[in-house]
């Protein structure tokens, strides 16, 4: 009898402590209060991240978007953020500045400004400097939760 009232109360203990860290998990993905105060957001270098090949700045994360993120990568001439990869979110890149070499399943071609690279889902991609002056640019990506 004591090791039924022992389980019955080590069952009851870990239902509480589930409800509760699900309560606690649902708390930290609710997005925050919309406003026009945060939903307009300037670039800062000062508020930028540090890399290790340049800067990268969040407009919005998946912390505060519901499904997009939007980022702007400041890459140094001749290096790139990281060695081609995939994953199996479609990915977005917009040129705002420089000269990208921009690698896709393969196949690499080297482009300028007001130029959009598309890389489909479990794509192998990859961009780099390509030029002698910052590379400046946006990455739009789908947080798939």
């Amino acid at each position: 009898m004591k090791t039924l009232t022992i389980l019955k109360t080590t069952i009851t203990l870990l239902f509480f402590q589930q409800t509760a860290f699900s309560q606690e998990t649902k708390k930290e993905t609710t997005p925050p209060q919309y406003t026009i105060e945060n939903c307009v957001n300037h670039f800062d270098l000062d508020k930028a991240t540090k890399t290790k090949v340049g800067y990268q700045y969040w407009f919005g994360d998946k912390n505060f978007t519901h499904e997009n993120t939007l980022k702007m990568s400041i890459v140094e001439p001749g290096k790139s953020t990281h060695a081609p990869h995939h994953h199996p979110e479609e990915e977005f890149f917009y040129i705002l500045e420089g000269s990208a070499s921009f690698f896709l399943d393969g196949k690499t071609v080297v482009v300028g400004p007001n130029t959009s690279l598309y890389c489909p889902p479990n794509a192998e991609h990859g961009i780099s400097n390509a030029g002698n002056t910052n590379l400046k640019y946006l990455v739009i990506k789908k947080d798939l939760r």
